[in-house]
C-alpha cells in the first residue's frame, strides 16, 4: 500500500496550541468571575469542538450561558491564536517531505475553520494543504466519518490510499468509520488508551514521516 493522501488533525497533532487554548478558557472563566484551570485540566476539554469545551469548562448546560461563554472564548482565541502555539518538533520537515513526494495533504479539525486557517497561516504551513476543514465546514464533525469522506472527495484521493492522523479517539474513530488507515500521535492531548484502536501509533513526527514515505504497511 502506498499512502497518497494524509488527513491531519490540528491541535495536538501538528500544532501544540494548549497554551493559547488554556488562556482563552481562563479569560472566559474570569469574565464569569470563576476560577480558571491548569493546562492539564484544559487538555481534557479539547477534542470535541469549542462549544463542548465551553460547556465542560463552565460546567453548565444553560444555552444562554454557553452561548455567551463561547463568544468570549472564540473572540479571545481569535485575537491570540498563535501567541504561544507552535508546530511540534519535526512537523515542518514532515510536511515538506510529504509535499515533495506528492502526498496530498489536508486538515480536518473540530476547531472552527477560520481559526484553523489563521493558525496554520501564522505558523507558515497553510500552503501545504489542499483542504482545511473545521467544526462548521460540514454538517457533522469527528468522530463522524462525514468530514473525512468529503475531504477525500475534495482532494481527489481514494479512501484506500488515505491515512487519518490524529491524537485523540475522535480522530481514530472517524478514520475507522470512514474505512481508512488510522495513525495515532502519542505526543498530543489524547490519553494513551484513546489510540488503542489505531492501526499504527508513533512517538514523533520523524518516525511518522518515515512510515508515510515508505509506503505504509
Amino acid at each position: 500500500m502506498r499512502i497518497k493522501a494524509a488527513i491531519f488533525d490540528l491541535d495536538g497533532t501538528l500544532i501544540d496550541s494548549l497554551g493559547d487554548i488554556a488562556d482563552a478558557v481562563n479569560y472566559m472563566m474570569e469574565s464569569f468571575g470563576r476560577p480558571g484551570f491548569s493546562h492539564a485540566e484544559v487538555r481534557g476539554f479539547i477534542g470535541k469542538g469549542a462549544r463542548n469545551l465551553t460547556r465542560m469548562a463552565l460546567g453548565s448546560d444553560d444555552p444562554s450561558e454557553i452561548k455567551l461563554g463561547l463568544t468570549r472564548l472564540l473572540e479571545y482565541n481569535k485575537n491570540h491564536i498563535a501567541d504561544k502555539s507552535r508546530l511540534y518538533p519535526g512537523a515542518m520537515e514532515m510536511l515538506t517531505a510529504l509535499n515533495a513526494h506528492s502526498v496530498s495533504l489536508a486538515v480536518v479539525s473540530n476547531k472552527d475553520e477560520s481559526l484553523c486557517v489563521s493558525i496554520l497561516r501564522l505558523v507558515g504551513v497553510d500552503n501545504f494543504f489542499k483542504v482545511i476543514c473545521g467544526a462548521e465546514t460540514f454538517e457533522e464533525m469527528k468522530p463522524s466519518p462525514l468530514p473525512l469522506l468529503r475531504t477525500v472527495d475534495l482532494i481527489g484521493a481514494r479512501i484506500e490510499d488515505t491515512a487519518m492522523i490524529g491524537d485523540s479517539v475522535n480522530d481514530v474513530q472517524a478514520g475507522i468509520n470512514a474505512g481508512m488507515l488510522t495513525i495515532g500521535c502519542s505526543w498530543g492531548y489524547g490519553a494513551p488508551d484513546e489510540l488503542k484502536k489505531a492501526d499504527y501509533a508513533f512517538d514523533s513526527c520523524h518516525d511518522l514521516t518515515k512510515f508515510l514515505l515508505n509506503g505504509g504497511p
